[in-house]
């Protein structure tokens, strides 16, 4: 239930952040957000509990395998950008450890 609600919230805060910026000059448009909120945490309404089965449920459904390849594609990409500025780093140590020993004395 809390796995629920938790998503849905997610989205209605990303979508929140746009509706602010049109809508925000509505009258009562932050009691209705508000409500809003309250119905979706509400164990008496389920408003969070049907949003999720009626739509995001479905949706994720759709497209799990477009997702799970995604998934996979960042995690590729995250270890090849991992290797890459690893090696850089370790380069540009090294560069420093020889630069500073060239500087000392004797």
């Amino acid at each position: 239930r809390w796995m629920m609600y938790w998503i849905v919230f997610a989205l209605f805060m990303a979508m929140e952040t746009i509706t602010d910026l049109l809508i925000s000059w509505f009258s009562f448009y932050y009691e209705i957000k508000m409500a809003f909120v309250i119905w979706l945490l509400s164990p008496y309404t389920g408003g969070a509990t049907l949003l999720y089965r009626k739509f995001v449920h479905p949706t994720l459904s759709r497209k799990e395998k477009e997702i799970d390849a995604r998934i996979v594609q960042a995690r590729e990409h995250g270890y090849e950008m991992m290797v890459r500025f690893s090696k850089r780093a370790f380069n540009m140590a090294a560069t420093a450890a020889v630069q500073a020993a060239a500087k000392v004395p004797g």
